[in-house]
């Protein structure tokens, strides 16, 4: 595929905005991997795709370095109040269903890789891990861009995508690390 149909099936999906990025560019920071462990989001030892079953900060970093380029991904939510929890908690399920959409489109039209999403993989709910059972969809389980240690700030930045889009907006992130 070439980048320009990658970002054509990235806006078909319903993106705000996409970029291709090499994955040299992007920051990783592990002093991130406390906002995990606080636990705000409650998969903390309970998701596969969360610390401290995902892996270590180092871990997901090399799991990434070793792909020359990724796919950055925005979705923009129009929300009344930043405390709306279900407001948000459907935003972020939102952009993620969109994110597993265009991994199975790209899939098939034969760009491998693997998703990195706005949150801990929601496939199965509760995750299998807490039933001490194997995943059940280890090629579509995503982890999320806090597990990885992203800066998502200066990766949006290094793709010219606005981190920060106004009152009334928020802006979840995510990415499809191209084979």
């Amino acid at each position: 595929m070439t980048d320009k149909e990658m970002l054509d099936c990235a806006f078909r999906q319903g993106f705000a905005n996409a970029a291709l990025v090499q994955t040299s560019r992007i920051v990783f920071d592990p002093s991130f991997r406390p906002y995990c462990e606080e636990n705000l989001c409650g998969q903390y030892g309970v998701n596969y795709s969360c610390p401290p079953s995902c892996g270590s900060p180092e871990e997901m970093k090399q799991r990434i370095l070793a792909h020359d380029r990724a796919m950055m991904l925005q979705t923009i939510w129009q929300i009344d109040d930043y405390n709306d929890a279900p407001a948000i908690k459907s935003a972020k399920g939102s952009h993620n269903r969109a994110a597993l959409a265009l991994a199975k489109e790209l899939r098939a039209q034969g760009q491998g890789g693997f998703l990195v999403g706005a949150s801990g993989c929601a496939l199965c709910s509760p995750c299998e891990l807490s039933a001490g059972k194997p995943c059940r969809f280890p090629d579509l389980r995503y982890s999320c861009m806090s597990a990885y240690c992203i800066f998502v700030r200066k990766l949006a930045e290094e793709c010219g995508i606005e981190y920060d889009c106004g009152d009334g907006l928020l802006a979840f992130f995510g990415m499809y690390v191209l084979d």
